[in-house]
């Protein structure tokens, strides 16, 4: 077993896919099963379980990569959700990986479904945690049970780009101050969170990552979030019915950013997916349930 260490894994390794220079890290074991963990929005490759020894001891090699606009990612303006699945691919090939797990939250959980819907023949698993439906169906309410914020989010995002980066820039740049108050006031004090999700931002552990996640989010601008909320309300470019791989679609019965609506559809839309319903849980997952996701992503199995 090798097992990488924390210097390695944050310095930013890069490679170029169709021009654009894609940023990515790893973590855990080196030698173990590989699984492609895709950031929420916003986000990037710093976003991980704070105890990496978590990953060692379930055998399994995560890597994270900046989505385009993120981090040390080029921007690629017009970019659909399925197009993580191209960056999936050439990062894979470029590690030498043939077949892999996928998973994903919140925003990261439609590009894994992506994922798992193009890359069906490399994909073993595939995990789908608090995710969005395809924007503008016509039997289903996207709005429903979402706090304010996200409404209009995701409204703006409807209206174009030119009405979206203000907010966004805006966002950030509070969410920047706030985090460097306070780390457990990430998403501020008008949200409505769930207090599960509270709890889950005052850790002492979380408030660290935080910081270390937000630093880098300033640093890399807007863009990538913008181009997130863009491809969330355009045309995703593949069908989730596609998907013919194992997946398990997760959800917190009180979120309140991605309403528990979301993954019910998900869950009845994705061919024989294995739904699990968090009936205490919101947004947040507690961490022992990412230990748990990720030793089913490895091995498919879970403790009796």
């Amino acid at each position: 077993m090798v097992v990488m260490t924390a210097d390695a894994l944050l310095s930013r390794q890069t490679i170029t896919v169709g021009g654009r220079r894609l940023c990515f890290a790893q973590w855990g074991d080196h030698d173990g099963a590989p699984v492609f963990a895709l950031h929420g929005t916003p986000g990037g490759r710093l976003n991980r379980h704070p105890d990496e020894s978590v990953y060692t001891s379930l055998g399994a090699r995560m890597i994270t990569y900046d989505r385009p606009g993120y981090g040390g990612s080029d921007r690629m303006p017009g970019r659909s959700v399925v197009d993580a699945s191209t960056d999936v691919a050439e990062l894979a090939d470029h590690l030498g990986i043939g077949r892999f797990a996928v998973t994903g939250s919140s925003g990261g959980a439609p590009h894994a479904l992506a994922v798992a819907a193009r890359l069906g023949e490399r994909v073993i698993r595939a995990r789908c945690n608090v995710g969005i439906v395809p924007f503008g169906l016509d039997d289903f309410d996207f709005y429903a049970g979402m706090e304010a914020e996200n409404v209009v989010e995701f409204g703006r995002a409807a209206e174009g780009e030119s009405r979206l980066v203000p907010l966004l820039e805006r966002q950030l740049l509070e969410m920047g101050e706030r985090v460097a108050a306070d780390p457990a006031k990430l998403l501020g004090d008008d949200v409505k969170l769930d207090d599960a999700d509270r709890a889950v931002l005052a850790r002492p552990d979380i408030a660290a990552l935080t910081r270390e996640t937000t630093k880098d989010l300033l640093a890399g601008g807007v863009w990538g979030w913008v181009d997130d909320d863009l491809a969330f309300v355009n045309p995703w470019g593949f069908d989730v019915s596609e998907i013919a791989v194992p997946v398990r679609v997760t959800y917190g019965q009180r979120d309140v950013l991605v309403p528990a609506a979301h993954g019910a559809w998900l869950g009845r839309n994705i061919p024989g997916a294995e739904v699990i319903v968090d009936r205490a849980a919101g947004h947040l997952s507690d961490l022992n349930t990412v230990a748990e996701a990720t030793r089913w992503l490895v091995s498919g199995n879970t403790p009796k």
